[in-house]
Order: C-alpha cells, then structure tokens, then sequence
C-alpha cells in the first residue's frame, strides 16, 4: 500500500482509528491473509481489539473498495490490498498458500461472458488450484524415499519364482 492508510480512510469518509489502520496496514503487509491472521497480528501491534471489530473494519473496508475479500471454496475468507484490477488467484491444495495471478489474455477478458443473460458484468473471480512448488518438491522427496526403503525391503525377500521352488523343495 504505498498510499498512506489515514488519507485513504479520510478519502472514503471514514473515521480514522487505530484499529482500522491496523487492520489496514495488515492486509497490506499480509496479502491472503484471514480475519483470524488480521486479528494476532493487529493485537500484536496496537494490543487488545475483538474479534467483532476486526470483522467489522473488514467489512467496512471491503465495502469502501479499499481491500478486497476473496472467498475460496471450503476456506475462510482471504482479505488483500491489491483492488481495480481484474486479477486472480491461484491456490495450494496442500499448504493453502495463495498468489495472484494476472488475467491470462488481456485486461479484462473474463469479463466478456459467453453469454451474459442480460447482466452487466463487472467482475470476475477466477480461482485456480494446485500444488505449489515447494509443496510439489516435497511430494516427490516423499515418493522417492518411500520407493528407496520399499526397494531396500524388497532386495531381501526371495522373488516368485524363488518362493515357489522352496515351497517344491520342502
């Protein structure tokens, strides 16, 4: 946010406290982050705030376009700074960490629908998900060490052929 917070409040009509600036320089330093992120961080900085107030300077700076919600699928809601602009998101099934993503083509291609039904459309929330890289590196560690001790137990036991000639045998 390189505006300063206070102006912004002013500029929208908005009392100036120290709980809203709180909030506000959170969601600036915590993009995607939850109310509930909001709310430690927020009393790490100014000390005692509810839980109600935080929703409330939420809702009261979403409602002013100063922040955006973005509502995953299954999720808490994720609050950001980043607004005016036709931007997406992209997020990890495994860990949750969430990134924007630019429109793929464009400035606002999502927004021309195939069909409209009438509607003016003038925004669109595009939520793609997937593993992220370090997530993914992980998973594939994981996999190979599994597949090691697995090679290593298995290097010991006789093969089919070899357990059906002992079974003849004895």
């Amino acid at each position: 946010m390189p505006r300063d917070p206070a102006n912004l409040l002013r500029e929208q009509g908005v009392q100036v406290t120290a709980q809203r600036l709180a909030v506000l320089r959170t969601v600036s330093r915590r993009p995607h982050c939850t109310a509930d992120d909001v709310a430690a961080d927020v009393r790490a900085e100014i000390g005692a705030i509810s839980r109600q107030a935080v929703y409330d300077a939420l809702g009261m700076l979403v409602e002013k376009g100063l922040i955006r919600r973005i509502q995953p699928a299954r999720s808490p809601a994720l609050y950001e700074d980043r607004v005016g602009d036709n931007h997406h998101h992209l997020i990890c099934r495994k860990c949750g960490k969430t990134v924007d993503v630019d429109c793929a083509v464009g400035d606002t291609p999502c927004l021309t629908a195939a069909a409209d039904s009438g509607y003016q459309i003038d925004e669109a929330e595009v939520i793609y998900w997937g593993t992220c890289p370090k997530c993914l590196a992980a998973s594939l560690e994981r996999r190979a060490t599994k597949r090691q001790l697995s090679s290593r137990s298995n290097s010991n036991q006789p093969t089919f052929k070899q357990r059906k000639e002992n079974s003849r045998g004895r």
